[in-house]
């Protein structure tokens, strides 16, 4: 198959091989996304086919329109509405039981709820409006790998796999969003983003503990609660300062005769520029907004070095506010491994 690149102006035929029950990778302003027609459940398998994601991993429908929730939606609770009418368009998925039939199975992992979100990209919303239909629209790489934030990640990871990409640049936010479930006694957030606790509790008041994970043979509400994800093919390995010096990570990751990459803040790149392969900035050391847009991206830089890197060496920032969400997604990449 061959993959066709459509610029934002170029929307139609893309919305037509969408209802033709084609791929077509869409930007948003998180990370792109694989877009399916999401009330066609062929098209939806060839999501998982061409990702090679578990089946019962569900998956979020992109709308274009608020009003297309009643469709699908059993009943909105009344906090929803707020949440609606505060971020959307925006960075927040938000799940709820659901009418019986009203969307695939495949969609929703058997479950009775589905999760949905109204993507602030002007391109994406046109598109779905075009399409008439919603889109599910689960991160447009390889299952399991670091997010694409650049069109260059989707043709790297799908080409050959989709019918097209709609490059509309570089994604501002780089993290997905954040997934609070309201099908709930209580409103959970079940993945952090960039709307953050703070900012909902702003708004709805409190809510219940996070629930980030599930284990065994759960089934998981929400993507990346269950299965491995955002890691590289080259190993992550967190270096906390509180713990453990860049300068010592360094010489021990050297002394295993490891070829280091470091992603970290630009202090730390002119450091040691002299002791490591290879290295990817992540601007100021304090701006972990910016270090979580460049995330994705700096994992698939030294993944992708030509030096032939064995290990990345990734800075941690503090669990709070957005923060909370790039450790996530960092925790998840490196699996524990931390040097010693």
């Amino acid at each position: 198959m061959k993959t066709i690149y459509f610029t934002s102006e170029e929307l139609d035929e893309a919305a037509s091989l969408i209802k033709l029950g084609e791929l077509v990778a869409f930007p948003t302003e998180t990370v792109y996304g694989l877009g399916a027609d999401a009330t066609n459940s062929e098209a939806v398998k060839k999501v998982y086919q061409a990702k090679g994601r578990p089946s019962d991993n569900p998956l979020i429908v992109h709308l274009s329109d608020e009003k297309e929730l009643v469709k699908y939606v059993e009943k909105l609770p009344e906090q929803a509405y707020s949440l609606m009418e505060k971020f959307w368009p925006g960075p927040l998925t938000l799940i709820f039981k659901i009418k019986k039939g009203s969307l695939p199975s495949v969609v929703t992992g058997g479950l009775d709820t589905a999760a949905f979100r109204i993507p602030d990209n002007k391109a994406t919303l046109e598109l779905i409006s075009k399409a008439g239909i919603p889109l599910v629209g689960p991160s447009a790489n390889t299952s399991g790998k670091p997010s694409p934030t650049q069109v260059s990640h989707v043709f790297h990871d799908l080409q050959g796999k989709i019918a097209g990409i709609i490059d509309d640049g570089p994604t501002r936010v780089g993290l997905e969003s954040t997934v609070l479930d309201l099908s709930a006694d209580e409103p959970v957030i079940l993945r952090p983003g960039n709307v953050t606790e703070k900012e909902i509790e702003q708004v709805i008041g409190k809510l219940g503990n996070h629930r980030l994970e599930v284990l065994g043979e759960e089934q998981p509400k929400a993507p990346g609660m269950k299965y491995k994800h955002y890691s590289p093919n080259t190993s992550v390995w967190l270096v906390d300062e509180s713990k453990l010096s860049w300068n010592e990570a360094i010489q021990w990751a050297k002394s295993e005769g490891y070829r280091v990459g470091i992603l970290a803040p630009l202090d730390v790149c002119l450091s040691f520029k002299d002791e490591v392969t290879d290295s990817f900035n992540l601007t100021d050391k304090n701006n972990v907004e910016e270090a979580s847009q460049l995330l994705f991206s700096g994992l698939r830089y030294l993944d992708d070095s030509s030096q032939d890197l064995d290990v990345i060496l990734t800075s941690v920032y503090p669990e709070i506010g957005m923060g909370l969400a790039y450790m996530n997604r960092l925790n998840k990449a490196a699996e524990g491994h931390v040097p010693s």
